[in-house]
């Protein structure tokens, strides 16, 4: 796979915007809260100390109704992938793609070989499909960058004796009631991994955490560098976790969900076949060269052919409002 912008599981959209319209990045298109804004200007005044985790994790754990000791507070998710990758000396790590690449590129910057699991369109989990020797299975729920939703009995399915299962839900809070989701299984042998980033627009904060039984989050922490989880990524996860932050989070998931059925409508009506998505974003299948035909028409969407499973003539397009979304379809439908 050819990618003249570096290595291609190193990829990310934010790379790919510059000046153009953004529909690479898969960040909420909307202002922060005020009351997210205040906190983050409130913990400058901490930062003439060492930070501290722990009401964080007390926070996100009443969130979601479990244990504080269930819960490490990470900088961002890919904290969380690259701790899990230096767990364990594991036999043989499994990623199920098409899926975000940061955790497969944190094996292999831990010296493991990565066993690929391609799933066929439409990018449904097949637990059979997944080694039975398989000690760590990576998997997202939805799926980036296909937006695929996995029901909770096919990520328990992959539940094995002395096998790790890691979820990554970092897009589970834009999907309203988030169906689906692990955090409260308690079940041993799952690991969770959640992001602030997108659905709260500070990707410059680097606010994440894993969710676990507190033997494995223990064991996780002892390889956490310390002091790693900011002052201002402490408070973005104490104000995110409130029941404030709650209700904002299900009306912006809603918000999401209509604007997604917009883009939907208007790439059918374009004849452009694309993936069933819950997520923020959608995968389509637009054509070889469209990609760049857009970047000449001003528009930025995320190329896809840095994902395993998929070509050049995907890209995935983040959601955005219909009025954004039509510019995206008017550079789409010129010839």
């Amino acid at each position: 796979m050819a990618d003249p912008l570096g290595d291609p599981l190193r990829h990310h959209g934010d790379v790919e915007v510059g000046d153009l319209l953004d529909l690479a990045v898969n960040v909420y298109a909307g202002a922060r809260p005020d009351w997210l804004d205040a906190a983050l200007l409130a913990s400058l005044d901490q930062v003439g100390a060492y930070p501290s985790p722990t009401a964080a994790e007390t926070a996100l754990a009443g969130r979601h109704g479990v244990a504080p000791e269930r819960v490490l507070a990470t900088a961002g998710a890919a904290e969380a992938f690259s701790l899990v990758a230096r767990l364990r000396p594991w036999r043989r790590p499994v990623m199920v793609h098409p899926q975000f690449t940061e955790p497969h590129a944190a094996l292999l910057q831990a010296g493991r070989t990565v066993t690929e699991v391609v799933l066929p369109e439409p990018f449904v989990l097949d637990p059979a499909l997944v080694p039975e020797d398989a000690d760590l299975v990576v998997v997202g729920n939805p799926t980036n960058p296909t937006g695929v939703l996995h029901p909770a009995s096919s990520l328990l399915a992959l539940v094995r004796p002395e096998r790790l299962v890691v979820v990554d839900e970092a897009f589970l809070d834009a999907v309203p009631g988030e169906p689906g989701s692990l955090v409260a299984s308690g079940m041993a042998g799952v690991l969770v991994v959640r992001s602030l980033t997108k659905h709260w627009s500070i990707p410059g904060v680097r606010a994440g955490y894993a969710v676990g039984d507190p033997d494995l989050v223990a064991e996780l922490r002892r390889g956490q560098v310390p002091w790693s989880v900011s002052a201002q990524a402490s408070a973005a996860m104490v104000a995110c976790s409130s029941p404030a932050a709650l209700v904002e989070s299900e009306r912006r998931a809603r918000e999401i969900a209509g604007w997604r059925a917009y883009l939907e409508d208007r790439l059918s009506a374009l004849g452009i076949r694309h993936v069933a998505s819950s997520a923020p974003f959608v995968l389509a299948r637009v054509g070889d060269g469209v990609h760049a035909r857009l970047r000449a028409a001003g528009v930025a969407v995320r190329r896809a052919d840095t994902f395993p499973g998929l070509g050049p003539d995907w890209v995935r397009i983040a959601v955005r409002p219909p009025d954004v979304t039509e510019r995206l379809v008017a550079a789409l439908g010129a010839e």
